[in-house]
């Protein structure tokens, strides 16, 4: 990452009112020493499930929540990592592009479940409607062995995020998602598509780079992840290009204004209320 961004972020952060510095997210061919990382697992590909080699009673076992390794990497300044081996939950192997198809299995638990076999969660009415939102999804594969996320604020020279994920409640919020359209004059510049909480931080905005568009992604709505968001807390992800362009031109923009100033009051006192 470029010197000249890493130095603005202290003040970028002042400026929003935001007090904890945005997440990047990059591939790359190993993890970090000391990384967080779910346990060592067998890919639930749809192949294996065909075959019923899959054990998805050690699968579950493991489970391991992507937002609540990367909640715990937030905590504790450290990065989280994952791979198609080291997933953590057959959720985020998909949402993280190192899965597709997804398995049936995951399709019926996502949805209506199997009658005197599982629960299903009732995030969509039933499998065939979550099994035809997949392939319109259509994650794009993983850039890399690895997915690496950590604070911005912890990148080296030499590693540079695909993308940048802020965490905030809507009163700082509002600021992020204004500065994204006026860097880019792109009223849908900020989309809420349905996904899990780690598809709004990962696949969402890649897919959408990918595709040549400069969108942000509003997350954070997946009930299962809400307890591992601060109360009020949703999250934003984004292009590292379009966090470049909200960051070099944030100093000319409505934030050297009156009413942001007014804004940062509300930041402050939500930020009061939540500390009690």
């Amino acid at each position: 990452m470029e010197q000249r961004i890493a130095d603005r972020l202290p003040d970028f952060m002042d400026t929003m009112g935001l007090t904890e510095p945005p997440m990047g997210f990059f591939f790359t061919n190993a993890p970090p020493a000391g990384a967080l990382s779910p346990a060592p697992m067998p890919t639930p590909t749809r192949q294996r499930e065909e075959k019923g080699e899959i054990d998805w009673g050690a699968v579950f076992g493991n489970f391991t929540c992507a937002i609540g390794l990367i909640w715990r990497a937030r905590r504790k300044g450290a990065a989280a990592a994952f791979s198609a081996e080291q997933y953590g939950c057959p959720g985020a192997a998909f949402w993280m592009g190192f899965l597709k198809p997804q398995s049936e299995t995951i399709i019926h638990y996502v949805s209506s479940g199997i009658p005197g076999q599982m629960e299903g969660e009732f995030y969509c009415e039933s499998p065939d409607a979550l099994r035809r939102t997949f392939l319109e999804i259509d994650p794009p594969p993983a850039g890399g062995p690895w997915l690496v996320v950590k604070h911005l604020d912890r990148f080296e020279a030499d590693e540079t995020p695909e993308l940048v994920a802020f965490f905030a409640r809507p009163e700082a919020m509002c600021g992020l998602h204004q500065l994204a359209f006026y860097v880019t004059n792109d009223t849908e510049v900020i989309a809420s598509p349905w996904s899990a909480a780690c598809g709004s931080l990962v696949i969402w905005p890649l897919k959408y780079h990918r595709e040549g568009r400069l969108r942000a992604a509003l997350g954070g709505w997946d009930i299962s992840a809400r307890k591992f968001f601060k109360p009020d807390e949703l999250s934003l992800s984004m292009p590292y290009k379009l966090y470049e362009r909200m960051i070099e031109r944030a100093d000319e923009s409505f934030l050297s204004r009156k009413n942001w100033e007014n804004v940062k009051k509300k930041i402050a006192l939500s930020e009061k209320t939540w500390s009690r």
